[in-house]
């Protein structure tokens, strides 16, 4: 067969990465807009490897009773596929059978890579008090994006990519962004080809950054200025200075979320003792989980490779005599320690607690066979995708190092993302 083929097929259940798995003549069709239970006709877009083949719904033959219309109306399978945005591909889907969904990848996840049988459970964001009032989520799970990334092609056309595409979609709603990031979107119109980033800090104010591309080479141009306006974030009554183009999470509650969850993890066991490690460790947000539950005198290394962030999370951690920054990548940081702790500071690491939020690829198995072997007494690893999560699990466990459970936050409400922690001892 050849893309462009319909076939009308029966899905039985969801993988990672947004998609759901139907057979075809055994074999393992990926379709995408669908959910397990429902019978659907799907276009086929790619069929060369043996293995497995891609497609899209284009008709839902048989409903799954999950199935709700979509958040973001151009997304729905009533666009041709070519034309609907990505960034929503579990928007047709009920808000809480989403979330049993992510569930299951985990839970496969972890059951393929890790060999492992730990409980997940699944949770919305955590209310948040912001002043004199208490900010939940809403109850659809829409207008959370603080921050959002759209394109400009060389028309001056301004939206996001087609799914699993490069083709700009001009959009006239972002459902999934608050409303001043919507507003701010529709008053733009034209400019150079490359990237436009909206971001909503604490003040309210959106700023607008234009990443225009090199005209040669099409890869990044200039920084924009912009960016590297100095924003206010807030967790409870805690500031937190970061650059507006720098990494912050994209949730309006998932900063207060992931905090609350890393000072639950600690609590209790942060050794005052010993020498505690915040890995990729951006402008000190999870670090100052531990540092609150260690108390003014702990003592905590933040590392991160950005320069601009390690500035950052120098001041924002300055209330913590012990607390240092240091910008170098992990991998390497940790080799070096490795090699010239004394016995003396390896003591302090042993009694140590290790909190590391690595990039979606996972931290791997060199810095986790580092890390293990200055062994840290506690370590909790926070992760943005499940399969990552799981390979460096499963080395974890090689070394001794354990979880009884997982924890995760639905922090991407619509779509297939999901934030889980772990807390790993030996």
């Amino acid at each position: 067969m050849q893309p462009g083929d319909l076939l009308d097929l029966d899905i039985t259940a969801v993988a990672h990465g947004g998609v759901f798995v139907a057979r075809h003549e055994n074999r393992v069709v990926f379709v995408s807009d669908a959910i397990p239970g429902e019978r659907v006709r799907v276009a086929l877009t790619d069929t060369k490897k043996s293995s497995f083949w891609r497609g899209d719904t284009v008709e839902v033959l048989d409903a799954s009773p999950h199935r709700r219309p979509h958040v973001w109306t151009p997304a729905d399978v009533a666009t041709a596929p070519e034309d609907r945005p990505g960034g929503a591909d579990f928007g047709h889907i009920a808000l809480g059978h989403q979330r049993e969904l992510k569930a299951e990848v985990l839970r496969d996840a972890l059951a393929r890579f890790a060999g492992s049988s730990a409980p997940v459970t699944i949770e919305p964001p955590t209310a948040q008090v912001k002043g004199d009032r208490v900010v939940e989520e809403s109850p659809d799970g829409t207008g959370w994006r603080t921050r959002v990334s759209l394109h400009v092609d060389e028309d001056g056309r301004i939206g996001p990519f087609a799914a699993r595409s490069h083709r700009v979609i001009p959009v006239e709603e972002l459902p999934l962004a608050t409303p001043g990031i919507t507003r701010a979107m529709a008053r733009r119109q034209g400019g150079s080809p490359g990237r436009l980033d909206l971001v909503q800090p604490a003040d309210g104010r959106v700023r607008v950054i234009s990443r225009p591309e090199s005209t040669r080479s099409r890869r990044p141009g200039p920084v924009d200025p912009a960016a590297r306006e100095v924003v206010v974030e807030t967790v409870g009554d805690r500031e937190f200075q970061v650059d507006a183009g720098g990494f912050w999470q994209v949730h309006r509650l998932a900063a207060g979320t992931l905090h609350d969850a890393v000072a639950d993890a600690v609590a209790g066991s942060v050794d005052p003792e010993g020498w505690h490690l915040d890995l990729y460790g951006g402008v000190g947000l999870l670090a100052a989980s531990v540092a609150d539950a260690g108390g003014p005198g702990t003592r905590i290394t933040s590392v991160e490779s950005d320069s601009r962030a390690t500035e950052h999370a120098g001041e924002n951690l300055a209330a913590w005599i012990g607390a240092r920054a240091e910008t170098a990548r992990v991998d390497r940081w940790l080799g070096h320690l490795v090699d010239t702790a004394t016995p003396a500071q390896r003591a302090r690491l042993a009694r140590g607690t290790v909190v590391l939020d690595p990039p979606r690829a996972g931290a791997g198995k060199d810095v986790v066979e580092r890390l293990v072997a200055l062994s840290p007494e506690r370590i909790v690893y926070v992760a943005c995708d499940p399969v990552a999560l799981a390979r460096d699990l499963g080395t974890f466990a090689e070394h001794g190092y354990t979880t009884p459970s997982v924890r995760a936050f639905d922090l991407f409400p619509h779509s297939h993302h999901v934030e889980a922690i772990v807390v790993l001892t030996r």
